[in-house]
């Protein structure tokens, strides 16, 4: 076996990350292990305790690079838009690219119960993402093309919309290709925003 490196190298951090995402790649999340992590980066077993106290913590921070990666491409995909509805509808499309090209990453962020992520990192990653999606809705609310009234319950409506569709096909349930999925989120995308446009549902 190669000798191990030492567990002080400065791109530690980083390494850990980049196995994570290829051990999530072959076995999934849940048969995550700090263990093998350390083995694949080359690395003494106790050393990602340098950096992360449990499996957790690490699960956390690769989902918080998750959530940054989301933010920016819903950003990035909506400012396309030349109208508040049409950036409110690419930034859902952006939001499933993202899925698409970052399964890994999406696993680890909706997979597991976030109570099992103690990294105040993920907190703050997943609040900027759901503000980005409340700043393009209150946008529309503003140009009187959405209800108005407190956006969440438009948020939880249109983020349930895009997630489900990220969702199958990222895990290729979806029987499309990629471009097919992303004309089918766009055909969708306008549905939902004509129906948010009419009415809004009770918060619970």
């Amino acid at each position: 076996m190669p000798k191990e490196r030492a567990y002080h190298h400065g791109n530690l951090k980083t390494e850990l990350l980049n196995a994570a995402l290829k051990l999530i790649s072959e076995t999934g999340p849940q048969a995550f292990t700090l263990r093998e992590v350390a083995r694949r980066a080359g690395v003494s077993h106790n050393a990602p305790y340098r950096h992360f106290r449990d499996k957790g913590d690490l699960l956390g921070a690769v989902a918080a690079e998750g959530f940054g990666q989301l933010t920016a491409a819903m950003k990035h995909s909506a400012a396309r838009g030349k109208t508040p509805l049409e950036r409110f509808r690419l930034c859902g499309r952006g939001y499933i690219q993202f899925a698409l090209q970052y399964p890994q990453h999406f696993q680890v962020m909706f997979d597991l119960p976030s109570s099992l992520y103690p990294n105040p990192d993920y907190a703050r990653a997943g609040d900027e993402a759901f503000e980005t999606l409340l700043g393009f809705i209150a946008e529309c609310q503003n140009a009187n093309l959405l209800s108005p009234g407190d956006p969440k319950p438009l948020a939880f409506m249109a983020w349930s919309m895009v997630h489900g569709i990220a969702k199958l096909a990222s895990s290729s349930h979806l029987p499309l290709s990629t471009a097919g999925v992303l004309r089918f989120a766009d055909a969708a995308s306008r549905v939902l925003a004509e129906g948010m446009s009419k009415a809004v549902p009770e918060a619970a």
